[in-house]
């Protein structure tokens, strides 16, 4: 009999919500959660023999550590596959997965499947690295994402002939394979019958398909700096201590405007950062690294600007999916404009 290994995190894991993230990894025996779904896809000849649970914020904070305990995990366990998630749109979620993936593929030799939605910066990072199904954006598509998980992976322990990415359903992992037509056709033939169809207004298919790069037009210069009112928008997370709008550390959905009318600079105690992707100490001592209201400040005094935004805006952008940096972008423009601001200063780290 085969035997497979899955990784969720604390919510999958039934230990707590956002207030248990910082949950240490941990591996139980038997199903947990979403591994008795998967054991029931995966039939008889397939057993689930351990599920793996880690905080997503633990794997987020302390990764090299997160993976060296999971890998003294498995070291003495017999597996065949190693499953994670499903992740959906869970960008720290997907992360994680995308983490203990590519480091227990590496290790142990095995393949390693996953589930993301499109929008999961972890697709991006680790699609490379092991399978990753194109999951629903939501845990309300757990079923059929386990379902198309544990099918592949039946295949796989079964010997069976493995289709492309697109006929398979995963993100495509940039290899490219051999393949031969039943009955032939030279390339030269498949060439000119896409000519001739983009030619003719007709649907065709390429063999070397090109992603679509997103294009940002440069905006024109300010014309007189001088008069030109300025603001700071950042994604390195510098908030209030007490982060009063929750932005998470990492994979953020939410961004904060804070007052600094009256202020010549941030101090630290009063300010910090909750980026998760970098070492905070100096940002938390002097916020100003991060958003130079001091620098800005001078350059008003001087006369160099007209003036500086009363506002500044901020959130996280380690994680952060493209589809909910957009979304943000689109609200704190919105704001900018209110505001009749002339240019931004875009900090990151």
């Amino acid at each position: 009999m085969k035997k497979a290994i899955l990784y969720i995190n604390q919510f999958f894991g039934q230990i707590g919500g956002e207030e248990k993230a910082d949950f240490a990894p941990e591996i139980r025996e038997g199903l947990v959660g979403p591994a008795i779904e998967l054991q029931n896809q995966l039939g008889e000849d397939i057993k689930v023999t351990h599920t793996i649970i880690c905080g997503d914020n633990y794997m987020g904070s302390n990764t090299e550590e997160a993976i060296n305990t999971i890998l003294e995990f498995l070291q003495d366990k017999e597996f065949d596959i190693f499953f994670a998630g499903p992740a959906f749109r869970a960008g720290r979620y997907g992360v994680a997965c995308g983490n203990i993936g590519k480091a227990v593929s590496e290790k142990f030799n095995v393949p390693v499947i996953s589930s993301m939605n499109d929008e999961n910066p972890g697709v991006e990072m680790f699609r490379q690295d092991m399978y990753i199904f194109k999951g629903g954006k939501s845990a309300a598509a757990m079923r059929k994402d386990i379902k198309k998980m544990a099918t592949f992976g039946k295949k796989i322990l079964k010997g069976e002939t493995l289709l492309s990415a697109e006929e398979e359903g995963y993100f495509g992992r940039g290899i490219r394979r051999q393949v031969w037509l039943d009955p032939p056709v030279t390339a030269a033939d498949r060439a000119v019958d896409m000519l001739l169809k983009k030619l003719n207004g007709e649907p065709f298919k390429t063999e070397l398909p090109i992603p679509p790069v997103d294009t940002v037009p440069i905006a024109p210069p300010i014309k007189d700096l001088s008069k030109a009112t300025i603001a700071i928008v950042t994604s390195g997370g510098i908030v209030p201590v007490d982060n009063p709008d929750r932005i998470q550390s990492a994979s953020a959905t939410r961004w904060g405007k804070y007052n600094i009318s009256d202020l010549e600079r941030l101090e630290g105690g009063v300010y910090k950062t909750i980026h998760a992707g970098f070492d905070p100490a100096v940002a938390n001592q002097n916020p100003n690294v991060i958003v130079p209201l001091d620098a800005l400040r001078a350059y008003e005094k001087e006369g160099k600007i007209g003036k500086v935004h009363q506002y500044f805006y901020s959130t996280v952008g380690t994680g952060t999916t493209q589809g909910e940096a957009a979304r943000m972008a689109r609200e704190i423009v919105e704001h900018l404009k209110e505001g009749q601001v002339d240019g931004v200063i875009l900090v990151s780290t």
